[in-house]
Parts: structure tokens; C-alpha cells; sequence
């Protein structure tokens, strides 16, 4: 389990195509990747993997086909910024909100506009994602936690407003988003258990 709340920004330095799978190296720099383990899961871009080598502070991942075919993760090229967090420890303090780093949709930021010191950004997801966004709930787009603005749902899925702040700008790869982008977009885990429970109480 996640926070949402990144921690450092790594850098893929290697990309090897398998057979239908994917091995990832990213730079983790200031993650401090000399405690971590093999077999720790690390949220890349907000996409639970598993760590499979260390060596210093260059970290590998292998990446299977169903998380390729879910996730944008097949279009990182080698010097792409991704966000990195650790799994949370239970004893510690949490500023987001839980995130499982299981990716319901991949989506597209269709506008960005400055606000204040801020920027306002729109994305848009598919129609499977709808259900789980509101008004002011969370939602994790690229392993970031925010806040949802506002919803507008649409016939062919659905967009929504967040509004990401300085801090998020600079220690995030979001500041460098441009119009047209994907993002990995994890809706709440209790927005999707409640959906759930009404569904199996019909």
C-alpha cells in the first residue's frame, strides 16, 4: 500500500524487451535505495512493481504483459522522469489517502491553466472509471494524491478537475505534463469496495 505522497523522482537509465515483458532500470537517487529489498514493491508512476536488482542506487523492475497492456508503462523511453514511493510502514504518519498502486485507467490531461501560484489541470478517463470520481474525493493520477474539483461526465467517460499546488509542481514529474499526455489514474480504494457492495446487493 501507498500514500499518494511521492517521494523522490527517478530516472529510467535501461529498457529490455522480453518476450512479451518489460525489465525497467531507474536511477532512484534520493529514494535511498540502500535499505531497500529485493522483492519490495515501489510505486513507479503510480504502478505497484517489485524490485528485482540493486545495484547502488540503480534499481530494476520487471514489468509483465498485463501490466503493459493496462498501464502506460510500455512508452517510457530511456531519460523519462517517473514518480517514486515506497510502500508505507503502519507505524507511520500518511498525508494522502490509501492507494494500491493498481491502475483502473490510463488517461489524458486535455487542459492546463495557471491559477494563482497553482495550476489547474483537466483529465479524462474511460467510462469503467466514472463511477469511482466525486467531487471532492481523491484520486491518484502518476502516484500523486489529489483532490478531485470538480466531475463532468460524459457519454464517452468522463473528466475532471484538480488543482495542483507549487510543492506538487517541483517534486513531481505532474509540472511537466503537457496537453495530450497519459497518466496512470487509480480511483479510491473505498469509492471502489462501496461500488462493489451495492453492485453484489442487487
Amino acid at each position: 500500500m501507498f500514500t499518494g505522497i511521492v517521494a523522490a523522482q527517478g530516472q529510467v537509465t535501461d529498457l529490455v524487451h522480453h518476450d512479451g515483458d518489460l525489465s525497467i532500470q531507474i536511477n532512484v537517487g534520493e529514494l535511498r535505495a540502500n535499505d531497500a529489498k529485493l522483492g519490495e514493491s515501489i510505486s513507479v508512476s503510480g504502478v505497484c512493481l517489485t524490485v528485482v536488482n540493486i545495484d547502488e542506487t540503480l534499481v530494476t523492475f520487471d514489468v509483465s504483459a498485463e501490466t503493459l497492456k493496462r498501464t502506460a508503462l510500455g512508452l517510457l523511453q530511456i531519460g523519462t522522469m517517473v514518480n517514486l514511493e515506497r510502500a508505507m510502514m503502519f507505524n507511520d504518519r500518511y498525508g494522502g489517502h490509501l492507494v494500491t498502486g493498481h491502475i483502473d485507467a490510463v488517461g489524458y490531461l486535455e487542459s492546463r491553466e495557471d491559477s494563482a501560484r497553482s495550476v489547474q489541470m483537466t483529465f479524462s478517463g474511460d467510462r469503467e472509471i466514472a463511477p469511482y470520481i466525486a467531487q471532492k474525493g481523491s484520486i491518484t493520477v502518476d502516484g500523486v494524491s489529489l483532490t478531485v474539483n470538480s466531475v463532468h461526465d460524459l457519454t464517452s467517460g468522463v473528466k475532471f478537475d484538480v488543482n495542483i499546488v507549487p510543492h506538487s509542481l517541483e517534486v513531481t514529474t505532474l509540472g511537466e505534463r503537457s496537453v495530450g499526455d497519459c497518466v496512470h489514474l487509480e480511483a479510491d480504494l473505498v469509492a471502489r469496495y462501496l461500488n462493489r457492495l451495492r453492485q453484489c446487493s442487487r
